[in-house]
């Protein structure tokens, strides 16, 4: 099997568990800002078990990286809590739908980041994806906010995606990841009284121990194994296609939402047209990629 087809098939796994991430954000009774800080909390410290255990340094190879790391911290930070409090205020399935639009974002901003050209046909694939997004919206429209934060979410995963590609040239995946979870952990500790006093109106509250089971594994699983290795897979795969990959979370997730939800997360025909489309991009983006190189390859032998 190639390494490419081993990359792609593992990038796939990875998304069928961050689809899963919006449920266990439903299971948790703790407001957005503090299952972040939780989260981001217990994943910086099983990165550091996980670095002291491997024996890898904590030191990154320039200032330069540790400034990428930060305002990645803070983007992951933004975009968690965004992305539960859709989850939250409307379904796991709207919030998943939402961050499909990434892939459409990462088009326009990744040649900007690598001032490569515009390709057409990754724009194209990445409307059809919203063309499903806007079907899904005309269909539900009471989940408005909650599709809005999502999108949000989704501009802020293009951003830190793109500057990941940058980092994990020169850094270690899991170095990489323990700086931007510790960032993360500090952006929400720091807003965390801020958005329970003016926002949220309630008290801070320790997490039950079913909660910290779950946080556990929001933690180890969907974050320091899937983001630490979603990050190393940058390094062969473009930032786009990761991100139009992840498309694939809403339909994962509506899956796993209906096995733990049941009847509340179903939802109508026309949502499920719109997620058919969003597949229909990320099956479409091989083929159209394949011909893109065999043409530009083409064009260099007859010149």
């Amino acid at each position: 099997m190639k390494q490419q087809t081993k990359d792609i098939l593992f990038l796939h796994f990875i998304v069928l568990i961050w689809g899963f991430t919006a449920v266990i954000g439903l299971l948790i009774d703790l407001t957005p800002v503090e299952i972040v800080f939780y989260r981001t909390g217990m994943a910086a410290f099983l990165l550091v078990i996980i670095l002291f255990s491997l024996k890898r340094s904590f030191v990154l190879s320039s200032r330069g990286s540790l400034l990428k790391t930060s305002i990645v911290g803070f983007l992951l930070a933004a975009h968690w809590v965004l992305f539960f409090l859709s989850a939250k205020i409307s379904t796991a399935a709207v919030c998943l739908v939402g961050m499909a639009t990434t892939s459409f974002w990462t088009s326009i901003i990744e040649p900007l980041f690598f001032k490569k050209q515009i390709q057409v046909f990754e724009i194209f694939l990445s409307l059809l994806a919203v063309v499903g997004i806007l079907i899904v919206f005309n269909m539900e429209i009471e989940y408005f906010l909650g599709l809005f934060f999502a999108i949000v979410a989704a501009i802020l995963a293009a951003l830190f995606s793109i500057i990941n590609v940058l980092l994990v040239k020169k850094e270690d995946h899991f170095v990489i990841t323990f700086y931007e979870m510790v960032f993360a952990c500090i952006f929400t500790g720091i807003t965390l009284p801020f958005y329970l006093v003016y926002v949220s109106h309630e008290m801070f509250e320790w997490p039950t121990l079913e909660e910290v089971i779950w946080l556990l594994i929001l933690a180890s699983v969907c974050t320091v194994f899937a983001v630490s290795y979603s990050v190393k897979l940058m390094k062969r795969l473009s930032a786009f296609f990761v991100n139009l990959t992840i498309n694939l979370e809403p339909i994962y997730g509506i899956i796993l939402a209906l096995l733990v939800f049941g009847d509340s997360e179903k939802m109508s025909l026309g949502f499920y047209l719109g997620t058919g489309l969003i597949l229909c991009s990320v099956l479409l983006y091989p083929l159209l990629n394949r011909k893109r190189k065999r043409k530009a390859l083409e064009t260099d032998i007859l010149r």
